[in-house]
C-alpha cells in the first residue's frame, strides 16, 4: 500500500516533539505541504529542520491553541499561502506537567488547562478549517485522543480522562455533521508510548518491575512509538479511508 500526499496542504499541532513531529515527518516525506504548530520554539524548529532535511516541506509557527484567534490567525496563513488545508491533525494536548491527585484538590485552574488544550483546542482548529474544507467538498480531520478516552487513565488525572473521553465525542458528532461535504473526521487513541518528557517520566516512576508488568499487558510485548501513531494517522488521511468516518482506532499494541 503506497500513500503519498503531493498536493496536500496538512496542519499538524502539538508538533514540537513526540507523535507531532512524527507526523509532521511522515507527512512531509510524502509529499505534503506541512504547517505545523506548538508553543516550544526550539523544538518546533528543530521539526522544521527534520522535515527539511528529509526533503519535505514544513512550515512551523508558535501558536498557543488555547486562543481562539491566535488558532484562526494560524490557519488563515497557511490557507493564504496554500489556498488549501486539506488535513488537520489536533494532535495538541497532554496533563500538562500535573499529575495525579485526590478529586478534592484539583483547582479550577488545573481542571481548564488541560480541557482547554486537550479538547477546546480541537474544537477551534476545527471550527477554522470548517469553511474552506466545505468549499472544496474535501477534507480529513484527525484527532489524537488517548486510551484515557476510553477508560481509566494511568495518570490519574481526572480532567485528562474527561477531556479526552469529549475528543473522541466531539469526532462522532463532527464526522456526521460534516460528512455531507465529503468531511471525514476520525480519532486515534494512543497506549503508552514514550513519546515526551511527561510519558518517560511516568515510565520511569514505575521501577523495573511495574515496567515490566505494564509491558507483559500488551499483547505485542512492547512499548508503542511515535511513528506507530502516525501511520495509524497517515492511514485516516489517506483515500484508502474514504468511507470510514466517526471512528476511533486504538494504536495500543492490543490491551
Amino acid at each position: 500500500m503506497k500513500v503519498q500526499f503531493e498536493d496536500r496542504a496538512v496542519i499538524v499541532t502539538g508538533a514540537a516533539h513526540g507523535f507531532g513531529r512524527a507526523i509532521s515527518l511522515a507527512f512531509a516525506t510524502r509529499g505534503a505541504s506541512v504547517w505545523a504548530c506548538d508553543v516550544i520554539e526550539d523544538e518546533l524548529n528543530e521539526t522544521r529542520k527534520l522535515c527539511r532535511e528529509a526533503g519535505g516541506r514544513c512550515e512551523v509557527e508558535v501558536v498557543n491553541v488555547r486562543d481562539r484567534a491566535a488558532v484562526f490567525a494560524f490557519v488563515d496563513r497557511a490557507l493564504a499561502a496554500e489556498e488549501a488545508v486539506h488535513i488537520l491533525v489536533n494532535n495538541a494536548g497532554g496533563v500538562q506537567g500535573q499529575v495525579g491527585k485526590p478529586l478534592e484538590q484539583v483547582s479550577e485552574e488545573e481542571w481548564n488547562s488541560i480541557v482547554e488544550v486537550n479538547t477546546r483546542a480541537t474544537f477551534f482548529f476545527s471550527q477554522a478549517v470548517a469553511p474552506s474544507m466545505k468549499a472544496q467538498e474535501y477534507g480529513r480531520i484527525v484527532n489524537i485522543s488517548s486510551g484515557a478516552g476510553l477508560g481509566p487513565s494511568l495518570t490519574g488525572i481526572q480532567a485528562y480522562a474527561a477531556a479526552k473521553a469529549g475528543q473522541i465525542n466531539l469526532t462522532r458528532q463532527l464526522a456526521h455533521e460534516l460528512g455531507k461535504w465529503k468531511i471525514t473526521v476520525n480519532n486515534i487513541a494512543p497506549g503508552f508510548v514514550l513519546s515526551n518528557p511527561t510519558s518517560i517520566k511516568q515510565f520511569e516512576s514505575y521501577g523495573a518491575e511495574g515496567q515490566k508488568a505494564l509491558i507483559e499487558r500488551f499483547a505485542l510485548k512492547r512499548l508503542g512509538t511515535a511513528e506507530d501513531i502516525a501511520h495509524g494517522v497517515l492511514f485516516f488521511a489517506s483515500d484508502y479511508a474514504n468511507w470510514i468516518t466517526g471512528q476511533v482506532l486504538s494504536i495500543d499494541g492490543g490491551r
